[in-house]
């Protein structure tokens, strides 16, 4: 058991002994939107993993370190950041990917970089974004979005 599991199984069970004491049901309820939330998305993450396991046993390693390796500069963080904006689906789905591309041999940077650029740039939620906020909002959004993981990136490289 990791680390991880043993801190989201002890937030569980705190929350769960919190809802229960406030005796209002809301331990109940709250198991039921988890079961349903858990058979909402296991298709998709078995799948995730599923997938994960295709592109750790079909991904050029080699490639991985020569464009993102530790050695490859700012070109690897450009590359990085073009490759983080275009990574589509959730946390379940990119995380596991990120890490077979930082296991195969990734540098910091890069990855920092790649986890970044996704996490405030992505081009999928533009589709979502502009109805609702409109294109000022969006092109402002965007444009810091394309500046903060190359910063991300270069101060890990100059750094680390």
């Amino acid at each position: 058991m990791t680390n991880a599991t043993i801190t989201i199984w002890a937030i569980a069970i705190v929350m769960l002994v919190i809802a229960w004491r406030r005796k209002d049901g809301g331990h109940i309820r709250g198991m039921v939107q988890g079961w349903n939330t858990f058979k909402r998305n296991f298709w998709t993450l078995t799948m995730a993993l599923v997938i994960v396991g295709f592109v750790n046993v079909l991904s050029p390693q080699n490639l991985i370190q020569d464009y993102l390796g530790p050695d490859s500069g700012w070109g690897g963080i450009l590359l990085a950041e073009g490759l983080g904006m275009i990574l589509p689906g959730g946390p379940y789905v990119v995380f596991p990917i990120m890490a077979v591309i930082y296991h195969a041999g990734a540098g910091l940077a890069p990855a920092v970089t790649l986890v970044t650029s996704w996490a405030s740039v992505a081009l999928l939620t533009v589709t979502f974004e502009l109805p609702f906020m409109g294109w000022r909002f969006s092109a402002i959004r965007w444009g810091m979005g394309l500046l903060a993981p190359f910063l991300a990136g270069a101060v890990v490289m100059l750094l680390f």
